[in-house]
C-alpha cells in the first residue's frame, strides 16, 4: 500500500485528487493539509510514503515546506503538483531533493504513475516539463532573467508577489527582516528592476504568477 499525503490550499483540488486516488488499488490518502505549515507539523508526527504538494500557497509555501519536511524525514518522496512549469523553477526545485514535478493539468493516469515511480525510489518529471528543462540548457540565459536567481531568491520572490511583507516572510523563514530585504534588493539588481510591482509583472511574464492574483 502506498500512503499519500495531500497538500493544497484549495479544498476542491484536494477532494478531486483524493477521489482519484481512492479508486486506485494499492493507494491510500492518509491525510490532508491546506498550507505548508500544516504539512510540516503533520509530517513531524505521522509517517507517509509520498507527499503530493502544491507550490504556491499562503504562508511559507511549498518550497520551504518541502525543505523542512525533507530535512526532518528524508525518506519521504515528495512530488510537486503545480501550475508553474516553466524554467528556471522546475530545475531549481528538483535540485533541492524533490522526487517529482507535475503540472496540474496532468492526467490521473500520469499522476498515479508518478506516485508509483517515486515510491520505487526513482524520480519523475512530467515529459513536457522535462523537455523544457532540456531545451532551456541550450537557450541564452537572457531569455529568462529569473534563471539568474537562486532557489532562496525564487522562494522569496513568490512570497513577495503574493503580497507578503518582508517582516512576515522573515518570521516564516526564520530570517531577519534585514536579510529578507537584502535578498529582495539583490533580486532587483539581478533583474534590473526597482519595485515589487515590477517584480510581480516579471513573475507574470514568465509564468510564475497568474495575472488574476493582481
Amino acid at each position: 500500500m502506498i500512503n499519500v499525503f495531500l497538500v493544497d490550499d484549495h479544498e476542491l483540488v484536494r477532494t478531486g485528487i483524493r477521489r482519484i486516488l481512492e479508486e486506485i488499488r494499492g493507494m491510500s490518502v492518509i491525510g490532508e493539509a491546506k498550507n505548508g505549515e500544516e504539512a510540516v507539523r503533520w509530517c513531524r508526527h505521522h509517517q507517509t510514503d509520498v507527499v503530493l504538494m502544491d507550490l504556491n500557497m499562503p504562508g511559507i509555501g511549498g518550497i520551504e515546506a518541502a525543505r523542512k519536511i525533507l530535512r526532518h524525514s528524508p525518506e519521504v518522496r515528495l512530488i510537486i503538483l503545480t501550475i508553474y512549469t516553466e524554467n528556471p523553477l522546475p530545475a531549481k526545485i528538483m535540485q533541492a531533493g524533490i522526487a517529482g514535478y507535475l503540472s496540474k493539468d496532468v492526467s490521473p493516469e500520469e499522476m498515479t504513475n508518478a506516485i508509483r515511480t517515486v515510491h520505487l525510489g526513482q524520480r519523475y518529471i512530467a515529459p513536457t516539463i522535462a523537455q523544457q528543462m532540456v531545451l532551456s540548457q541550450f537557450a541564452p540565459v537572457v531569455d529568462n532573467p529569473l534563471s539568474l536567481l537562486s532557489k532562496r531568491e525564487l522562494q522569496i520572490m513568490l512570497m513577495l508577489t503574493q503580497g507578503q511583507k518582508a517582516s512576515s516572510i522573515a518570521d516564516q523563514l526564520n530570517l531577519s527582516p534585514k536579510t529578507v530585504n537584502s535578498y529582495r534588493y539583490r533580486m532587483f539588481t539581478k533583474l534590473n528592476i526597482s519595485s515589487d510591482v515590477e517584480l510581480t509583472h516579471l513573475a507574470i511574464r514568465h509564468s510564475l504568477l497568474m495575472s488574476e492574483r493582481l
